[in-house]
């Protein structure tokens, strides 16, 4: 089956640079910066911005969020950060005396400080897993879940060294054990699919910035229907039913949007972050996850074969995600390497002794190339 061609042409990349970090932050294509320049001159003409658009704007977002991970649209809030999106969520599940909230081991700090503070307040305890030198995450996770436990909060793969979790398996686990599922996607949503009927999370939230190809400041939660009528950590009049009638804002109501939508940031009509992020995720359905996924698995499996003959260790695509590569050094990271690379101009991300390279569509063989021979060259 043919792969996806090179969508470099659609990316304001010089041909002389090669950036293999999109687990630190993805570049924005050129239909996602025209579209929020577009969004950001509907503010030029606030006579033009009716109030029913602080609505569809959101509405169209929410929408292609919803299609994106084929869940409902009712099941998406709008929020600006995963730290937002897990605050939600931290605000809406029961935590007792004595029971446990589960995480990796070096996790990202997001999913990690919530976690804290939640168990310092109701005398409950954060255990961080880890796990064996070679394997992936799942079993040191499903190890420790029993019936103390009554929140297990990971990604899907390691943010660092991009080794998986099996949400499936641990879903059901959690679930046996009447403990809420809360999933960080940031690192995977976009760029590996995700069964949502068959893992069944509680919450999961995904940052637009990486993956998901769009700009900072907004991100997607995903809210399971049991919580639709939970308390929002935010009291904005938008949220509230009733709020598209301007004329009678001030008859104030109890009652919310329907939905996730009651979870939804203040000030979340910012057109140029929501036609932005759109755009985005337009760009990935016009592939699908699915065949995104198997393209940079492809790239992928080529670099660490070729990383390979230059004595350098990589974990399996099953162990690790396919969009993620981690490179050991055996012998430690070579003196400069960091530098060698930005002289180069060659753009990857140094985690302790692993150098993480995460390709997207928008890459070459040229840059492979480059980032194989300036390895071959500090190793030599």
């Amino acid at each position: 089956m043919p792969g996806i061609a090179s969508q470099r042409h659609r990316f304001a990349i010089p041909q002389d640079l090669h950036y293999l970090n999109c687990a630190y932050m993805a570049p924005l294509s050129h239909g996602v910066s025209g579209a929020m320049v577009e969004g950001a001159r509907l503010k030029e003409q606030p006579w033009n911005f009716r109030p029913a658009d602080f609505f569809a704007v959101v509405e169209a977002f929410r929408e292609r969020a919803g299609r994106l991970v084929k869940v409902g649209a009712d099941r998406i809030a709008v929020v600006p950060s995963v730290s937002y999106g897990l605050a939600v969520a931290a605000a809406n599940i029961p935590l007792e005396r004595g029971q446990s909230i589960v995480t990796l081991g070096d996790q990202f700090p997001s999913n990690v400080y919530v976690w804290q503070e939640k168990a310092a307040r109701c005398g409950g305890q954060v255990i961080a897993v880890q796990r064996p030198s070679q394997s992936c995450w799942s079993e040191a996770v499903l190890d420790v879940i029993g019936p103390h436990t009554a929140i297990v909060a990971v990604p899907h793969n390691h943010w660092a060294d991009g080794r998986l979790v099996d949400l499936v398996a641990v879903g059901e686990k959690a679930r046996a054990h009447g403990a809420a599922l809360v999933l960080d996607l940031t690192q995977s949503l976009g760029a590996m699919p995700l069964d949502f009927a068959a893992v069944q999370p509680d919450f999961a939230v995904a940052a637009c910035y990486k993956w998901l190809m769009g700009p900072y400041g907004i991100a997607m939660l995903y809210v399971d229907p049991k919580y639709h009528d939970g308390e929002p950590i935010e009291h904005n009049w938008i949220n509230r039913a009733g709020s598209e009638d301007f004329a009678r804002l001030v008859d104030y109501r109890d009652d919310f949007q329907p939905g996730a939508r009651r979870f939804d940031m203040g000030e979340k009509s910012n057109p140029p972050l929501l036609e932005g992020a759109g755009a985005a995720l337009d760009f990935l359905m016009e592939f699908g996850v699915e065949a995104i996924s198997a393209e940079l698995g492809h790239r992928t499996e080529e670099l660490a074969t070729e990383a390979q003959d230059l004595g350098l260790v990589s974990a399996p695509i099953g162990t690790r995600a396919p969009h993620f590569l981690s490179l050991g050094f055996p012998d430690g990271v070579p003196d400069g390497l960091t530098q060698r690379l930005a002289e180069r101009r060659v753009h990857v991300s140094l985690r302790g002794s692993s150098l993480r390279v995460t390709p997207h569509l928008y890459n070459t063989s040229a840059d492979t190339d480059a980032l194989v021979q300036t390895l071959r060259d500090c190793l030599a």
